[in-house]
């Protein structure tokens, strides 16, 4: 893949930020080699790589969007074109990493490109999240967990009463504050 091939990728990709970071620390400081994981959305593959790399997890990565397939790929990770959980159902993830869209968008808002997807969360910014945590413990092992990444913006109290609605316990993990939201890592057991 040439550069001018690589650079339209990542304007159709989610890039790595700090929220992905925050979502790879605290991870990688939960895994264990040989634990299989599903990272899901992995956009660019940051991720998946990192966990691994630094933990020894088999790392099964999955994303709807083509081009983050794409790039993933480029970047050494085997990914699965899937929307949330939709081809997985056997129970035997012992993590599942996700770093949702989350930001809150107005409803007549229409997203045109894959990068607007990738940001837009809804009104109430859990437009993924919910639909994420009502199947999610269908894919996870019995002592397995999830790491899921929430802002401020969409309501972390709101997302911990959720994932209690579905049978998980939250605890925050890791978090870290900016001007106009603070990043939280619930670890979902």
């Amino acid at each position: 893949m040439d550069l001018a091939e690589k650079r339209g990728l990542e304007s159709e990709v989610y890039q790595p930020a700090e929220d992905s970071e925050l979502l790879a620390d605290a991870a990688c400081d939960r895994l264990e080699e040989g634990d299989l994981v599903l990272e899901v959305g992995t956009g660019s593959g940051y991720i998946a790589n990192r966990l691994a790399e630094e933990t020894g997890a088999r790392v099964i990565s999955s994303d709807v969007n083509p081009h983050a397939l794409e790039q993933a790929r480029s970047e050494g990770v085997e990914p699965v074109r899937a929307d949330l959980l939709e081809p997985f159902a056997d129970g035997s993830f012992d993590a599942v990493a996700f770093n949702p869209p989350y930001l809150p968008t107005e409803s007549e808002t229409e997203w045109d490109d894959w990068m607007e997807r990738a940001l837009s969360g809804g009104e109430d910014g859990r437009e993924v999240v919910d639909p994420f945590l009502d199947t999610v413990d269908r894919v996870l092992a019995p002592d397995g967990v999830v790491l899921l990444l929430v802002s401020s913006l969409t309501g972390v109290d709101e997302v911990v009463e959720r994932a209690g609605e579905n049978g998980f316990s939250a605890v925050a993990v890791a978090d870290e504050s900016f001007p106009f939201e603070t990043l939280t890592v619930l670890e979902l057991l």
